[in-house]
C-alpha cells in the first residue's frame, strides 16, 4: 500500500498506459482523478475499475489544449482534496504526417498539448504538493529516434524530456521529484491507430528488431511509472527511465537481419 492516503492526478487515464497507471496506483491504495477530454463512459469504467482495486476515484472533464480548462481541473483537485501528491502527465495529441507537410495548426496543437499543457501542469501541481511530490511525464522512443510521420509528436516528446530535467534541477530544493518513463511500443489504442496509417510499417516488422521481439502491455509501463511516483525512488529525479524491450539499445545490424546470429 504503497500510496495509501495518497491523491495522483493522471490525464489522459480513461484508456491505455494511463488507464493502468491509475487501477495500479488504486491497487496500492492511492485516490486517483481520472482526467479524460471527452469519452465519459471510459472514464467512468476506469474510476470503478480503480474502486474495484481498492482504491478511490473520480474523473473530470478538460480540453488541455485550452488554458482556462487547466486551470479548472486543477482548482477542482484543490477543492476536493485539497492537495496533490503525483501529478502524471500522459495525454498526448497530434497529426501523423511527413514534416514538409505539417501546417502551423498542426504545430500548434501538438505543442499545446503536449508541452504547454505540461508546463502549465507542473506550476499548478507544484502549487498543491508538499515535500515528497512527485511529477512523471509519459514520452515515447520518437524523442530519441526518427522515424516516418513521427516528428511532430517525437519533436514534441523530446521537449517534454528537457523540461522534466528543467523542473527537477527547480524542484529538487523542494523534495519534490520530476521524472519522464520512455515507453517503446505498447498495445493501446493509440498504437494501433499509428501502426494502421496508410503507408507505415506493419508493427509486426517492428517488433522483430525489438531485443524482446514483442510489444508491452500498458501494465509493464505502468509498474515502473508507480515506482517512480513512490518513495522507493526518494533519490531518482531528472531522469527518462526506457521501459521499451530494448528497442533503443538496438541498431542496425538487427539480429534479426543476421541469418548466422
Amino acid at each position: 500500500m504503497r500510496f495509501a492516503s495518497k491523491v495522483a492526478l493522471i490525464t489522459g487515464s480513461s484508456r491505455g498506459i494511463g488507464r493502468a497507471l491509475a487501477i495500479t496506483l488504486g491497487r496500492e491504495g492511492a485516490t486517483v482523478v481520472v482526467h479524460y477530454k471527452q469519452n465519459h463512459e471510459a472514464a467512468q469504467r476506469t474510476v470503478e475499475d480503480v474502486r474495484a482495486a481498492g482504491g478511490q476515484a473520480w474523473s473530470f472533464a478538460a480540453d488541455l489544449e485550452d488554458v482556462a480548462a487547466i486551470e479548472h481541473l486543477f482548482a477542482a483537485v484543490r477543492e476536493r482534496q485539497g492537495h496533490l501528491d503525483a501529478f502524471v502527465s500522459n495525454a498526448a495529441a497530434t497529426a501523423f504526417k511527413p514534416a514538409l507537410e505539417f501546417k502551423p495548426h498542426h504545430l500548434e496543437r501538438t505543442f499545446n498539448m503536449n508541452v504547454r499543457a505540461f508546463v502549465l501542469g507542473v506550476q499548478h501541481a507544484a502549487a498543491l504538493m508538499g515535500p515528497g511530490g512527485r511529477i512523471l511525464a509519459v514520452s515515447s522512443y520518437g524523442s530519441v529516434r526518427g522515424f516516418p510521420t513521427y516528428a511532430n509528436l517525437g519533436a514534441s516528446k523530446a521537449a517534454l524530456e528537457a523540461w522534466v530535467r528543467y523542473f527537477a534541477e527547480e524542484l529538487g530544493p523542494r523534495d519534490i521529484n520530476v521524472n519522464a518513463i520512455n515507453a517503446g511500443v505498447v498495445e493501446t489504442d493509440s498504437a494501433d491507430f499509428f501502426y494502421g496509417q496508410k503507408g507505415m510499417a506493419p508493427v509486426e516488422a517492428v517488433l522483430r528488431r525489438v531485443p524482446k521481439r514483442r510489444a508491452a502491455t500498458p501494465e509493464e509501463v505502468a509498474r515502473p511509472a508507480a515506482f517512480l511516483l513512490s518513495d522507493d525512488a526518494s533519490y531518482i529525479t531528472g531522469t527518462v527511465l526506457m521501459v521499451d524491450g530494448g528497442l533503443t539499445a538496438a541498431g542496425p545490424p538487427y539480429r534479426v537481419d543476421c541469418p548466422d546470429a
